[in-house]
């Protein structure tokens, strides 16, 4: 099959130009990991898989990322991992890309949307109380960011490795929770008396962020641990990671990350019947089963979410400060409303107005909208909007059709690899929830969380949509005619089609 024969996505999405997509073989039919044996083009394009040292790097970048080994053995700040593990895998992505012609940026509205709150962020510079402060954290925070999101979205091209790159987070936020727990029961990282914060620094820092991570990740590992076609021994180590982050996420005793777990197993019970049938009977178990394990002091502060005198007497009113603090960041919006005070400035903000000085707004949306001004609170805005449609997108295009009719998904992946997308997503789904909600009470704008679950929501749609549009070409078959007239066929498509059928543009995009 022709280059032109293909059309022009499946060029332009993956890292192969030798006329095959990966994971699917020359006669376009999928395969799954591991049973290409016999099938010369399906096994050379998994050895090219192997040997991408851009997606090792991205691996690698994402451990030294979360667990922080500079942090814990002496002497491993200087060798500054993160930062050569990202240089490498970039490196190794460019090569890998010129080598055959590729363009080095796909153009999606998650991308432009990147771009103009980065424009945000560099344009709030002559602005800021402090313009030094705002352009390190564009030169050192926010153009790492955009530099790993192209990375990943070059990189995660099979669903095998976005299987495999979400496992790596979820085991590195279970050895994070690990840790964690084994401090809390030695009485160490221990802040306002009982609250446990992160074994390691970075995004783990303190009781917030550590439950706002846990809480993100935390539902990857409920459905591998419930969903179907797993291995018994990766199920087993997905349960013991819930168990894990559950109890850490407990041991914080963080409003918003409990708040954010809410939400978690709400979309969770909408959305469980995609990873097997009683999947959300199942999360609603698990959830009443755990309140009579919570110590008193954990269901003592939630209870002062909802009483403002039970707040104030016994966490010295942190309730009332936070909502200050947040009146405080609306108010220095509405000053600034175009220009902002300056990318990760709001804490340097001190008009005589302000009463709780030297805080952060504890809203992700009002300090982007405190900072950056209106632009950059739309692009923000726009970009959680766009993940959570990436998501949903992913999740229609992988459904069987409602009508009776071709099945181009069937046609487009393996069972084993659509059960696991659909999986997958319903997790990331459930996770980009609980950050969202874990967000409104947190200053996390500028950190990794959000980006990598954007990265990876946008990279599973993109995969997918390559996918069938690889196959969709044979979706413009005749239907089958039986005696008493014209009716659709509801099996997989067969690939390829006759030549006389083959046109890259036979059914309008997105019509499947």
């Amino acid at each position: 099959m022709s280059a032109r024969e293909r059309g022009p996505r499946e060029h332009l999405t993956f890292s192969f130009s030798s006329g095959t997509v990966p994971g699917l073989t020359a006669t376009g039919a999928a395969v799954a990991d591991g049973d290409d044996a016999t099938l010369p083009v399906a096994r050379r394009a998994v050895e090219r898989e192997k040997r991408d040292w851009g997606y090792l790097g991205l691996v690698a970048f994402t451990v030294v990322l979360l667990v922080r080994p500079q942090d814990q053995i002496p002497g491993l700040d200087a060798l500054h991992l993160a930062e050569v593990s990202a240089i490498g895998a970039v490196v190794a992505m460019v090569a890998h890309r010129a080598s055959r012609r590729l363009p080095m940026l796909r153009i999606t509205p998650e991308v432009i949307g990147l771009l103009v709150l980065g424009a945000a962020i560099l344009a709030s510079v002559p602005f800021s109380v402090w313009p030094t402060g705002s352009l390190t954290l564009f030169l050192e925070a926010y153009v790492k960011v955009l530099i790993v999101f192209v990375l990943m979205m070059n990189t995660l091209t099979t669903p095998k490795r976005l299987r495999e790159i979400t496992w790596v987070m979820v085991v590195c936020c279970t050895y994070v929770a690990a840790r964690s727990l084994v401090d809390y029961a030695q009485g160490r990282n221990l802040v306002e008396g009982d609250r446990l914060s992160g074994a390691v620094g970075g995004i783990f820092g303190n009781p917030n962020d550590l439950a706002m991570n846990l809480v993100t990740f935390v539902p990857a590992a409920l459905v591998a641990a419930l969903g179907r076609g797993q291995p018994v021994s990766r199920r087993l180590i997905a349960a013991a990671s819930v168990v894990c982050m559950l109890a850490a996420i407990i041991a914080t005793k963080s409003r918003g990350g409990t708040l954010g777990l809410v939400a978690v197993v709400l979309v969770l019970m909408i959305l469980g019947r995609k990873v097997r049938p009683g999947f959300a009977a199942a999360v609603v178990f698990i959830a009443v089963a755990s309140i009579p394990l919570m110590p008193a002091s954990f269901t003592s502060r939630m209870a002062s979410i909802v009483s403002e005198q039970q707040d104030r007497e016994e966490y010295t009113g942190s309730r009332e400060a936070r909502s200050t603090v947040m009146l405080e960041g609306i108010q220095a919006f509405v000053s600034y409303p175009l220009t902002g005070i300056g990318a990760g400035q709001f804490p340097n903000y001190s008009p005589s107005t302000r009463k709780e000085r030297w805080r952060e707004t504890h809203n992700a949306l009002i300090q982007v909208a405190a900072e950056t001004g209106i632009l950059g609170l739309l692009a923000f805005s726009f970009l959680i909007v766009r993940a959570g449609m990436a998501a949903a997108a992913t999740r229609r295009m992988l459904a069987p059709p409602r009508r009776r009719g071709p099945d181009i998904a069937a046609a487009a992946m393996s069972d084993a690899e659509r059960r696991e997308m659909l999986t997958l997503g319903v997790g990331l789904t459930a996770g980009l929830a609980g950050w969202f909600v874990c967000s409104l009470f947190a200053s996390v704008a500028y950190n990794w969380t959000f980006y990598y679950l954007l990265a990876l929501v946008v990279s599973a749609r993109e995969l997918t949509r390559a996918r069938l549009d690889a196959v969709r070409p044979a979706a413009a078959r005749p239907t089958d005619r039986t005696t008493s007239g014209v009716r659709a066929s509801s099996t997989p498509l067969p690939w390829p089609p006759p030549a006389a059928e083959r046109h890259p543009r036979a059914i309008p995009r997105g019509t499947a």
